[in-house]
């Protein structure tokens, strides 16, 4: 009962933020939130060397005229070193609510628990649970969002870009690869090698090389970095693909999101690059996030909701 009371406060005071609302949000404006969803803290969907990895899950409601719900899988940022899930409920639950989806917020091996590539074959487990739950929980398993931040981002991207034969699924065993419909990639790192040894080593962070932190000293640390690199899993048929990135951020370089979504366009997969001229790291005006979410909801609309196949290639 205390640890669902404490997701319902910072449901509430998420709710209240000035930042998010386009007008002053109220007690009916709660009220209305927990109506409309059915939070659920804390299910462990992995155990591995000690750790219980959790989710908090945001189930919509269902009715008779909508008896499954899509549902947004949202990963936390964090440099894969830093993070934690309930500081995610203001941008990677709620816009998602909002727009009629269930969410699934998930925690993932941090890189002082297990180096690379811990946090990917998390991830990868955690969408399968969702996938093996969703009669619980009245999910579409047929219309799964994969969405993240930062290091979230680049985890959303190898969530659902990877297959089973990549390698990454060693901890969830499963015949068959989950569906994946879009991911949403809020400023990601695609280029693990880049952020590494490569050119961008400096200045992208020199403050804070958590690309080093999070892989280490292994002494096939070259092999991890392209091996977890979204890049290395661009073809026709990986799902549809929406990017947000600031043109100035000073953490990822904006150029990330450049090259994925030019390599998309190659690979004749549907896509979109919105940019935030002068902004950085996600520190956008408000303005700027409404705009963001505007442009998420127009493209799941178009890839998700409608059932769209993951094939045709957007204008670039």
């Amino acid at each position: 009962m205390l640890k669902r009371l404490s997701l319902s406060i910072l449901v509430v005071l998420a709710l209240v933020a000035p930042a998010f609302a386009q007008t002053s949000p109220d007690l009916q404006s709660a009220v209305a939130f927990f109506q409309k969803v059915a939070p659920i803290p804390n299910l462990v969907y992995l155990r591995a060397n000690g750790w219980e990895g959790k989710l908090d899950i945001y189930a919509q409601r269902s009715s008779p005229e909508r008896p499954v719900s899509p549902v947004v899988v949202f990963i936390h940022g964090g440099g894969w070193v830093q993070g934690v899930k309930e500081t995610s409920v203001l941008r990677g639950v709620l816009p998602y609510v909002a727009m009629g989806y269930s969410v699934v917020n998930v925690e993932y091996r941090l890189g002082s628990v297990s180096l690379a590539p811990a946090a990917i074959e998390d991830c990868r487990c955690a969408l399968r649970w969702v996938v093996a739950h969703a009669k619980d929980y009245k999910f579409d398993p047929d219309r799964i969002v994969i969405a993240g931040e930062s290091a979230g981002g680049h985890l959303a991207l190898t969530t659902g870009m990877l297959t089973r034969a990549n390698g990454f699924d060693r901890m969830c065993q499963e015949e068959n690869d989950p569906k994946v419909a879009a991911i949403v990639n809020f400023f990601g790192i695609t280029d693990l090698p880049d952020m590494l040894d490569g050119p961008n080593k400096k200045p992208f962070p020199e403050r804070w090389p958590y690309t080093v932190q999070w892989i280490g000293n292994q002494p096939n640390r070259a092999e991890i970095a392209k091996a977890a690199s979204p890049l290395t899993y661009v073809r026709a048929g990986v799902p549809p693909i929406i990017s947000i990135h600031g043109d100035a951020d000073p953490l990822v370089p904006y150029q990330h999101s450049v090259r994925l979504n030019d390599a998309l366009q190659k690979a004749g997969v549907a896509h979109e690059l919105v940019t935030i001229p002068g902004a950085g790291h996600g520190n956008f005006k408000p303005e700027e996030w409404q705009r963001a979410f505007a442009s998420i909801e127009k493209f799941l609309a178009a890839h998700v909701v409608a059932g769209k196949a993951p094939s045709t290639a957007s204008k670039p």
